[in-house]
């Protein structure tokens, strides 16, 4: 079995595990991270889409709250073409009454966040159909992030300081070596989860950045982590209702969220504690709580489309805590098995939010430095990653380079407007892409009709891209040059058409890999669909079923049994109420 040698292992793939890589090799460590599936593909890709303030924590978990502010400001900086500067409103609506708004303003003042109450009568000059019966609106600086764009951007100037970042590597045993009370972790085996290969990963250090999957690969270690899943529940309306994020000004509960991002607007969310990260069931009766709750702050919306429903688990985490998920701590935990468990070698950074990743990373680097005997400073506060040149997202941007370059014939998917240079730039990148990899990289299906026509004409691209490859292809993707992942949302940056892949699933026949592509993606569709399909929105959501199953007779392509790295995953019943 080949061994691979490293200063740093990092597990897991989400905005954490790529801030941890990054943190650690511009202090000059050789780096390693591995993800089960692709990046993103857990918490980080399943959540709302929130820049915070600190708004939301400020008066109930001050911590959390300031490590927000904090990092929102760097973040700005080091991630602008990831954020949309949308700003936040706090609103005090009829049901919100009490004395929480002064106490609100107070602990904003405390910790610096700024916070200005604004009339009613501006409010609804920038945001008309906001409720005309809210009596106070404050404003602060919330907006909204493309937590897919900044992950990939993150784990793009890693490797450009030298990490490797290997995605479909599956973790399969934390080796541990030593005896009781001189226990010390080495490293990992991992298995590549496209070819099969397993080989070992020696590590000075080894972080586990796995997020609510933390207790599993801590278990390997022979460590006891009791990680608090917090379920949240979310849904994408078929328009962006408003370009602010909305906020009720109460204690944070169900539903009290509104936040614009691209071109749709989502509405969260639900706080549940689970016992397992996936997988997880969407109720019906969730999907009209957040329609529910949402009238509060923009009267009207539930009678709009609801495009899906998703769920995302928060990795919580509070030493001995046993109470509700919605009451745990959201500030960051880094936990020192050395000290915690006297196992040497091993961390575990679990909690917080998106917004304060870069934070995580560094508090994490510092200690893992700490145990390594090495002084080497943080310097992802003031070194910005690739694309930032751009500037601050904005909603025309796609059109306009479109638009500027003539780009209207080759649109894939007109919601999002992706094309189909970026399409097979994105492939050309990850011969092994799925759909819903796609989905996460260049927003493919992300709009209002949540891919009811571009899904297909993606799997044409793909399957022209593998029928055209020589047999003699390798299946390693194409090197960092071939596609600049900073600019993958950039029409303008995706002209030239790409190096052709090999085949996105190699061990099949290009047709049935297709088919198998499109069945695995239609699945993860319909698991956010089912909770709407038993509602109000039954009538409207027929005609997704109309073109999925009748028009483009997906339920009836061959695929002669294939797996893909996605297909267990999706195996499993969604129906609500179902056992």
């Amino acid at each position: 079995m080949r061994q691979i040698e490293t200063d740093i292992l990092v597990i897991g793939g989400g905005s954490t595990g790529t801030g941890v890589v990054w943190d650690a090799a511009l202090r000059g460590f050789r780096a390693v991270l591995v993800e089960k599936r692709d990046l993103t593909h857990g918490t980080t890709g399943r959540y709302h889409g929130l820049l915070h303030s600190g708004g939301r924590y400020v008066v109930k978990d001050p911590r959390s709250a300031e490590e927000c502010i904090q990092e929102n400001r760097i973040l700005r900086r080091t991630h602008a073409h990831c954020i949309e500067d949308t700003g936040g409103f706090f609103v005090v609506t009829p049901e919100d009454e009490g004395d929480y708004p002064d106490k609100f303003v107070a602990a904003c003042r405390k910790i610096g966040i700024p916070c200005d109450e604004i009339s009613m009568k501006e409010a609804l000059r920038r945001e008309p159909l906001l409720n005309p019966r809210a009596s106070r609106v404050f404003a602060v600086p919330d907006g909204a992030s493309d937590s897919f764009l900044a992950t990939h951007a993150t784990a793009q100037a890693a490797r450009q300081a030298g990490a490797t970042v290997l995605v479909y590597h599956e973790v399969v045993n934390v080796l541990v070596e030593g005896g009781d009370g001189d226990r010390h972790v080495v490293g990992a085996q991992v298995r590549d989860m496209t070819s099969g290969e397993e080989f070992i990963i020696r590590a000075a250090m080894t972080i586990n950045a796995s997020g609510a999957w933390a207790g599993r690969i801590a278990e390997m270690a022979g460590v006891a982590i009791k990680v608090i899943p917090g379920k949240g529940v979310m849904v994408a309306m078929n328009h962006r209702v408003v370009n602010t994020v909305l906020n009720r000004c109460k204690m944070p509960a169900d539903g009290d969220i509104i936040v614009p991002i691209h071109t749709v607007a989502v509405i969260g969310t639900t706080d549940q504690k689970v016992t397992e990260p996936e997988p997880l069931r969407i109720e019906p009766w969730e999907v009209q709580l957040m329609l529910d709750e949402g009238e509060k702050l923009v009267p009207g919306i539930s009678r709009a489309r609801v495009l899906r429903a998703w769920a995302g688990v928060r990795p919580l985490y509070q030493e001995g805590f046993a109470g509700e998920s919605r009451d745990a701590t959201r500030a960051l935990t880094l936990l020192d098995h050395r000290q915690r468990d006297g196992v040497d070698g091993f961390l575990t950074i679990t909690g917080g939010k998106w917004t304060t990743f870069r934070l995580m990373a560094e508090t994490t680097m510092d200690m893992a430095c700490q145990q390594m005997g090495i002084s080497r400073p943080c310097m992802t506060a003031d070194t910005v990653v690739p694309g930032v040149e751009q500037g601050h997202y904005w909603l025309g941007h796609r059109l306009h380079e479109v638009e500027e370059h003539h780009l209207q014939g080759e649109l894939i998917c007109e919601c999002e407007l992706v094309t189909r240079a970026m399409l097979e730039q994105a492939a050309a990148k990850n011969p092994t892409v799925t759909l819903d990899d796609l989905r996460r990289d260049v927003r493919l299906g992300m709009g209002p009709c949540q891919g009811g026509f571009c899904t297909f004409r993606a799997v044409a691209v793909l399957h022209e891209l593998g029928v055209s490859q020589p047999a003699s292809a390798t299946n390693a993707a194409a090197p960092e040059s071939a596609w600049d992942v900073a600019y993958m949302q950039s029409p303008a940056h995706n002209i030239q058409p790409a190096a052709l892949p090999k085949s996105p699933i190699a061990n099949l026949q290009s047709t049935t890999a297709a088919n198998l592509l499109l069945r695995d993606f239609l699945q993860a569709r319909w698991r956010g669909l089912t909770p709407i399909l038993w509602g109000q929105q039954l009538k409207q959501e027929r005609l997704d079923e109309l073109i999925y199953l009748s028009l483009m007779n997906a339920d009836h392509l061959p695929d002669d049994g294939g797996q893909s790295p996605l297909t267990e995953f999706w195996q499993f019943d969604t129906t609500p109420g179902a056992e």
